[in-house]
């Protein structure tokens, strides 16, 4: 399977702007700039799509991981918090909270461990991946 999305940049780094469309077209020429990206401007920038896909790839990979050991989870729910420092991604965080109905700290424990290493972001970024969670 091969995604795709388009990046346009029109101008300078800092006075420039651009616009991102996916294959989808969920993003459709999509606003991104400096201020987007390093301050508070309205739009997109490369790193919130990193966050949102890191939380909606765990999400689904964590939903495999629990299926297969024979648990449906009625809710779960990741945020992601991606750090970008000296021009590069160092950290995403996960933060889950999950209701998973007749699961075990331990059990949920290992199941989210495994999701976290094995969700095809995850693996795919050189930054530090982290995980904490709630149980609800």
């Amino acid at each position: 399977m091969i995604r795709k999305a388009t990046a346009v940049w029109n101008g300078s780094g800092k006075e420039g702007h651009g616009h991102l469309t996916t294959q989808s077209t969920v993003l459709n020429e999509s606003q991104y700039s400096y201020k987007t990206r390093f301050e508070d401007g309205i739009g997109t920038n490369p790193e919130e799509l990193i966050a949102a896909a890191h939380a909606g790839c765990f999400c689904m990979k964590l939903s495999f991981v629990l299926g297969a050991a024979g648990f449906t989870p009625d809710n779960l729910t990741a945020t992601c918090h991606v750090t970008l420092e000296n021009g590069a991604i160092t950290k995403s965080h996960l933060v889950l909270e999950a209701t998973v109905p007749g699961i075990t700290d331990e059990q949920f424990a290992a199941c989210a461990e495994d999701a976290k290493a094995n969700c095809p972001i995850s693996k795919s970024l050189t930054a530090e991946v982290s995980l904490e969670y709630s149980l609800c």
